[in-house]
C-alpha cells in the first residue's frame, strides 16, 4: 500500500494507481495548466505551481492567498491554507473561470 502525504495528512492510496495518485496530488511541471493566470486588469495574479500549490496576489498584496489545488480534466478545486475552498473551470488552454473572474494565461 502506498501512502501519500498531503498538507500534513497521510492518505492511503491502495485503490488508486500510482500515476493517478501522483497526478492528483502533485501535477507534473509540464501540466498544461501550471503557470501564471491573470485577470485582464492585472489585479488578480494566480500562479499554479507544479508542486500542487497555488499562490494568488491581489493588487499590491503579494501572496494574498495560498493553498493547494487539484485538477481533474478541465475542473480545478482549491483548498486555501486558511480553510476556504473554491473551484473553477478551464474554458480553453488560455482561459480560466474562477470565483466569478476570468483569468488568462501569461
Amino acid at each position: 500500500m502506498r501512502r501519500l502525504v498531503l498538507a500534513g495528512a497521510t492518505l492511503a492510496a491502495a485503490s488508486v494507481l500510482p500515476s493517478q495518485a501522483e497526478e492528483a496530488v502533485m501535477p507534473d511541471q509540464n501540466h498544461p495548466y501550471v503557470g501564471l493566470w491573470v485577470t485582464d486588469d492585472g489585479h488578480v495574479r494566480h500562479e499554479l505551481l507544479p508542486n500542487g500549490r497555488y499562490d494568488e496576489a491581489r493588487g499590491t498584496r503579494e501572496s494574498a492567498y495560498r493553498g493547494r489545488y487539484e485538477v481533474s480534466g478541465t475542473h480545478i478545486e482549491y483548498w486555501d491554507d486558511t480553510g476556504f475552498t473554491a473551484d473553477g473551470d478551464f474554458v480553453d488552454a488560455d482561459t480560466l473561470h474562477h470565483g466569478g473572474m476570468v483569468l488568462r494565461r501569461r
